[in-house]
């Protein structure tokens, strides 16, 4: 029997205001695609926002799509917080055809772990012991960060991921305000 198989990717991005999901599903000739949609669950919310796509698609998703602004939408962003969402994509019969993913937005943890990276004074030489020190520190909070990930994506343990990012975010907000 002729079906389609759905696929998702949502890549990590730095940009604080969008969060880019792509379709990478592969759609089988024999049976039409139509009734697409994308149902997404903000992170401490318990309904999710349906938005419509085609086959195929590429979408930066805002907070306007989202429901978090509701003003100057496609004049000013707001950020999307990092945290759990869930993502779904149907086709009909929606209630049969569908793919589930948790994913772990982290964009601001990421970008805080660049900030205290960029204020950090490496060469092209052996560090000198404090600096080594901190590389490792930043080293291990990454970890944090792709372990929660994990945890959150494949594993399918969220609380236990994000555990994990409250304490990576806790020792990078450590390491920004010893560099302030």
């Amino acid at each position: 029997m002729a079906n389609h198989v759905l696929s998702l990717e949502i890549p990590t991005v730095l940009n604080t205001c969008v969060m880019t999901v792509m379709d990478t599903s592969v759609y089988t000739d024999l049976i039409p695609v139509v009734c697409e949609t994308l149902a997404i669950t903000v992170p401490g919310f318990t309904h999710s926002v349906e938005l419509p796509v085609s086959a195929g698609f590429i979408k930066n998703i805002t907070a306007c799509d989202l429901g978090l602004q509701s003003t100057e939408c496609g004049t000013s962003y707001s950020n999307i917080p990092d945290g759990i969402y869930i993502v779904k994509y149907s086709v009909s019969p929606n209630e049969q055809v569908y793919v589930e993913y948790n994913h772990l937005r982290m964009s601001k943890a990421l970008n805080k772990y660049n900030k205290v990276l960029c204020q950090t004074d490496v060469n092209a030489c052996a560090p000198p012991f404090a600096i080594k020190e901190k590389l490792e520190a930043l080293r291990m909070i990454f970890m944090y960060l792709q372990a929660a990930k994990s945890k959150v994506e494949t594993c399918h343990e969220p609380q236990k991921g994000m555990s994990l990012y409250n304490y990576a975010l806790k020792l990078l907000n450590k390491m920004e305000c010893i560099n302030c």
